[in-house]
């Protein structure tokens, strides 16, 4: 099959012949009708090949969905045709954790050679994806699966940082959204759906404000000096009660930081390699800091959910197998407006 190749010797992702994979037992295959494009993917590859902590070469893609073509041996839940999406964050399924179905936050993950598609494992940028456990399959039903697929990332990871926040924000708060890119744009309209505080949308990009604004953000700011102070006049000198950095760079933590409010909630998303100092008076009082990783698979379920009755929808642009490595390079340079999708068998 055709498939999008990370090889780790200085060169850029290339599309490549690689065999044809066959389900083993409890195992899944899927044709993939529509993969994503995440930094996380730019992240990889810029690290060096012998740095990394899975073999090369990587089929990449950690976002993907389609329909189950093979069922391997002892699967019995799924059936030839069942339109599905991939649950990403894949755990040992025995763990304390993984029984709650808490796979993003598997302890034993990474000690057994256990890793995400496209972050480890084969991905979906593929024409077949094989899915390692049938419980990582979640029901895609009627939703088009070229603007679901993404939600199993770019919007499962905003979807669980914001759940976890929203007893904070109650009428009259204000959320920060820094970085409105592919996970950020879903950001804003979860907030929207989930919360009634008021959204304010920080991105470099006069074009990604523009998008922030019409997916529903009350307010647009350019994260530049004057930042800080007009999100403290917009909140009356409170400061907001979250902000969700889905940039994570030495700047924009450094902002989230300065737009937070007493006892509010800062979440770092984003891989930009930032760190914010943590400890008394470096912060409001009660401030909270924390990382997030993907979501949880009844997470996966509720976001589907959530598109099917339109509260969010993700804004992308599609390309041909041929054309990936062109979605890699406008990621790169920051020209995708929401989320680049391939389409391996289209």
């Amino acid at each position: 099959m055709r498939a999008l190749c990370f090889r780790g010797d200085g060169g850029g992702p290339e599309v490549v012949t690689v065999p044809d994979p066959e389900p083993g037992p409890g195992q899944v295959l899927v044709k993939v009708a529509a993969a994503g494009v995440c930094h996380s993917d730019l992240a990889v590859m810029s690290v060096p090949g012998e740095a990394l902590p899975f073999p090369l070469p990587l089929v990449l893609g950690h976002e993907g969905a389609g329909t189950v073509a093979a069922l391997g041996a002892g699967v019995t839940r799924w059936q030839v045709g069942d339109a599905v999406a991939v649950y990403g964050a894949w755990g040992c399924g025995l763990c304390a954790a993984c029984a709650e179905g808490r796979e993003n936050y598997c302890p034993r993950a990474a000690g057994l050679g256990i890793f995400p598609p496209g972050l480890g494992a084969a991905g979906a940028i593929a024409e077949y994806l094989l899915v390692d456990d049938a419980r990582h399959l979640v029901p895609l039903g009627d939703l088009d699966p070229v603007r679901a697929v993404p939600l199993t990332d770019a919007g499962l990871t905003p979807y669980h940082a914001i759940k976890r926040t929203l007893p904070k924000l109650r009428p009259g708060g204000t959320a920060v959204v820094i970085g409105v890119g592919g996970l950020g744009h879903v950001g804003v309209q979860l907030l929207r759906a989930l919360s009634p505080a008021t959204v304010v949308a920080l991105d470099v990009s006069e074009d990604k404000l523009a998008l922030a604004r019409e997916v529903g953000a009350h307010e647009t700011l350019l994260p530049d000096e004057h930042a800080a102070a007009a999100v403290r006049a917009l909140t009356d000198g409170l400061g907001a009660r979250a902000v969700f950095d889905f940039v994570g760079a030495p700047a924009t933590v450094a902002l989230a930081g300065a737009v937070a409010g007493l006892d509010g909630d800062i979440v770092i998303a984003g891989l930009g390699g930032g760190r914010l100092p943590v400890g008394f008076g470096a912060l409001p009082y009660g401030t909270t800091v924390t990382t997030t990783y993907w979501g949880t698979r009844a997470e996966l379920i509720e976001v589907l959910d959530l598109a099917r009755t339109g509260a969010v929808e993700v804004h992308v642009e599609t390309y041909t197998l041929d054309r990936a490595p062109d979605a890699y390079a406008r990621l790169h340079d920051g020209k995708v407006h929401g989320r680049a999708v391939i389409l391996p068998n289209g």
